[in-house]
């Protein structure tokens, strides 16, 4: 299938012809056009969509059950949160690091530097 940006764009605001950008947002990087000219910039669609689930989830409350495993509690993530990570190509095998924040939260996190500290 043909890229949407690999064509030519032209700024709606100014009529110029807009250029490949990268954009980030709370770690997601966007495919974007940018005009040189004016700055006006164009998010890819497909990007927007999966920032969109992103927002869905990160908004979404989840009960869920802590159980004692060995001489350890274990608590399961739902579903749709995994797959929607794993469709992202986050290592799921990996280590992950888990933090004691305050009281009453902990943080569990997966991000690429986890298995280089």
């Amino acid at each position: 299938m043909p890229e949407l940006f690999d064509n030519k764009i032209l700024c709606k605001k100014c009529s110029k012809q807009m250029e490949k950008a990268k954009l980030t947002k709370n770690g997601f990087l966007f495919r974007a056009m940018a005009c040189p000219k004016c700055d006006h910039k164009l998010i890819h669609p497909v990007d927007k969509q999966e920032y969109d689930k992103f927002k869905n989830l990160k908004n979404k409350e989840f009960r869920v059950k802590m159980r004692l495993v060995g001489n350890s509690y274990a608590v399961s993530i739902p579903k749709e949160i995994v797959s929607f990570m794993n469709a992202q190509e986050k290592a799921m095998n990996d280590m992950v690091r888990l933090c004691f924040e305050d009281f009453g939260r902990v943080s569990l996190n997966f991000d690429e530097l986890v298995g280089r500290r």
